[in-house]
C-alpha cells in the first residue's frame, strides 16, 4: 500500500465513527498483556528459558536477543502517562535497583549460558535518563558482561528533553547507544501546561543536532494526538515543527484517557480534550503533513524517512510488532528486565513484578521476578499470524498462512471472514480470492480489522480497559 495515497480529510461517516471507534488493544502483542495469568511465574519462565536452550543445542545455535531494560524513575509526573514509573526526586534510589538488575541479569546468564548474541537492546521508563552517566556506565557494563551485544545491535534509548543535553549525549554515544527517542507529546505552551511538561523546541532542536555531529544512527520523536487544549490547528503547527527538525522516525499516539487506571490522568479536565471527530482531523492533518514532508506512513503510529531501516522493511514486507511497537528484528526472543517489564520466549509471554517491593523481595530469594504470564495454544499462534500480517503488512495472504499452521483458511476463519463483510462495504478492506488487503481508509482502523481475529476479545467482550481505536 502506498502511504501517498492517504488523504489529509478521509471520507469517515459519522456513523462508521461511532460504531468503529471503540475501545481496543493496540496488538502489541497477541494475545494481548490482559490474558497473562498468575498461573505462569518464576518456574515456567525459567522453564522456557531452559528449552530455548536445548532447542538451540538441537538447531546448532540459538537464534538473537531482543533485550528491553525498564527504568522506573521521572522526577515529575506527567498527566498522561500510563507507564509502569516511579515518581521522586531522590536519585539515590537507583543504586538499589540497579543492584536488582544486576541479580536479574545473573539469574538469565545462568539459565541461559554467557555470551548469548543481542541484536536489540532499548532502555525505556519511565525515564532512563534519570540514571547519571555513572549509573548508565554501570547498567551498560553489566550487560555487556553478561551478553554479546552485536557491533550492528540497534541500542536504543528513551530521553527525556528535559533531562539531557548534548554532553550526554555524547556520554550515550560512547556507552554504544546508536538510536535515541525524544519524548515531544506537543509543543504547544498551552497543551504542554495542562499535561505538566514543559519543554522548548530550542531544547529537542538541540538535542537532535547534537545526536547528528555525534553519530546516532537514527532519532524518534513521540507525539500524541488528542491531548488535552489541542485543536487541530495547534497540533497541525507541531507537526510542521517536527517536519522542520527532521527525525529519523516518528511515533505518533493516540492518547488514552483512562483515568479509572492510571490515577494521573485524573488531573487531566475532560471537558478539554478534543473530540473523536477531532482526533481524526489530527490524525490525517499529522499524517498527510508528514507523507508531503517526505515521511513513509509505516502503519497506525509510525513514520519514518525512505532510507530508515523501518521504512526499508515495511517496503520489503520484513515488518514486525513487538512490545515497544513496530520494528525491523524479526521474532526473535525479547527479554525483559526490571520491573513491569514484559518478555517473550519461544511461545510464551511474561511480565515481572509491578512493584519496587515485590521485584525486590523476588530477586533478594534468588528468583526471577516473574509473576504472571502465558504459553501461547496452537490456535494463539495461528490468530497472532493473522492479527500481526494486518498490522505490518496491511495483507494476510490465505496460503502463506495455511502452509505455515496446516489449515484451511476460509475454513477456520469462516466466522471472522463473515464478520468482515460490513468492514468491506464500508471501504475498510479488500477480501479477495487468495488474501485480506486493508485499504487506505482501513489503515485508520486497522486495530478493528484485526480485533475481528482476537477469540479472546470476542469472547468476552472486556474492553473497557483498552484505549479507544481513534
Amino acid at each position: 500500500m502506498n502511504s501517498a495515497s492517504f488523504a489529509a480529510d478521509p471520507i469517515i461517516s459519522p456513523d462508521l465513527l461511532r460504531r468503529l471507534d471503540v475501545p481496543g488493544p493496540r496488538y502489541t502483542s497477541y494475545p494481548t498483556a490482559d490474558r497473562f495469568v498468575e498461573a505462569f511465574g518464576a518456574a515456567e519462565y525459567e522453564q522456557a528459558l531452559r528449552s530455548r536452550v536445548s532447542g538451540a543445542a538441537r538447531n546448532a545455535g540459538a537464534s538473537p536477543l531482543s533485550i528491553y531494560v525498564h527504568i522506573p524513575f521521572c522526577e515529575s509526573v506527567c498527566y498522561y502517562c500510563a507507564c509502569n514509573k516511579v515518581i521522586t526526586k531522590h536519585h539515590e534510589r537507583a543504586a538499589p535497583y540497579l543492584a536488582a538488575l544486576e541479580a536479574e541479569v545473573a539469574l538469565h546468564r545462568n539459565a541461559l549460558g554467557a555470551r548469548q548474541n543481542v541484536t536489540q537492546l532499548h532502555l525505556g521508563g519511565g525515564t532512563p535518563t534519570f540514571l547519571s552517566d555513572d549509573e548508565l556506565s554501570r547498567l551498560m557494563r553489566m550487560l555487556r558482561g553478561a551478553f554479546t551485544i552485536a557491533p550492528q545491535a540497534e541500542v536504543s534509548i528513551e530521553v527525556d528533553p528535559r533531562t539531557a543535553d548534548p554532553k550526554r549525549l555524547r556520554h550515550l554515544a560512547e556507552l554504544g547507544f546508536n538510536r535515541l527517542s525524544l519524548g515531544v507529546q506537543d509543543f504547544d505552551p498551552q497543551v504542554q501546561t495542562a499535561v505538566h511538561r514543559v519543554q522548548s523546541l530550542q531544547s529537542v532542536q538541540s538535542l537532535l543536532e547534537a545526536s547528528r555531529g555525534l553519530g546516532f544512527r537514527s532519532t524518534n520523536v513521540d507525539l500524541i494526538y488528542g491531548l488535552p487544549q489541542q485543536s487541530t490547528s495547534s497540533f497541525e503547527r507541531t507537526v510542521a515543527q517536527v517536519c522542520e527538525l527532521r527525525p529519523d522516525r516518528i511515533a505518533l499516539y493516540a492518547y488514552a484517557h483512562l483515568p479509572q487506571r492510571f490515577k494521573p490522568q485524573r488531573r487531566i479536565d475532560v471537558a478539554l480534550l478534543p473530540s473523536a471527530t477531532q482526533k481524526i482531523s489530527m490524525l490525517a492533518q499529522a499524517i498527510a503533513g508528514f507523507t508531503a514532508a517526505g515521511y513513509v506512513y509505516i502503519g497506525m503510529d509510525h513514520f519514518a524517512l525512505p532510507d530508515d531501516p523501518l521504512a526499508v522493511a515495511r517496503r520489503q514486507g520484513r515488518l514486525h510488532r513487538n512490545f515497544q511497537g513496530y520494528s525491523t528484528q524479526p521474532d526473535c526472543d525479547l527479554i525483559g528486565l526490571g520491573v513491569s517489564a514484559i518478555g517473550r520466549v519461544g511461545a510464551t509471554y511474561s511480565q515481572n513484578a509491578k512493584t519496587l517491593e515485590d521485584y525486590h523481595d523476588a530477586l533478594a530469594q534468588n528468583q526471577f521476578p516473574v509473576v504472571r504470564g502465558l504459553a501461547l495454544t496452537r490456535d494463539d499462534l495461528l490468530r497472532r499470524a493473522v492479527i500481526m500480517a494486518l498490522m505490518c503488512q496491511g495483507r494476510v495472504e490465505f496460503e502463506s498462512i495455511e502452509l505455515a499452521h496446516l489449515v484451511n483458511f476460509r475454513k477456520i476463519f469462516a466466522a471472522e471472514l463473515e464478520a468482515l463483510k460490513p468492514l468491506q462495504t464500508n471501504g475498510l478492506i479488500e477480501i479477495a480470492a487468495d488474501g485480506i488487503e486493508v485499504t487506505p481508509l482501513g489503515w485508520y482502523f486497522v486495530r478493528s480489522l484485526a480485533m475481528v481475529f482476537d477469540r479472546h476479545l470476542q469472547a468476552d467482550r472486556a474492553r473497557d480497559h483498552f484505549s479507544r481505536v481513534v
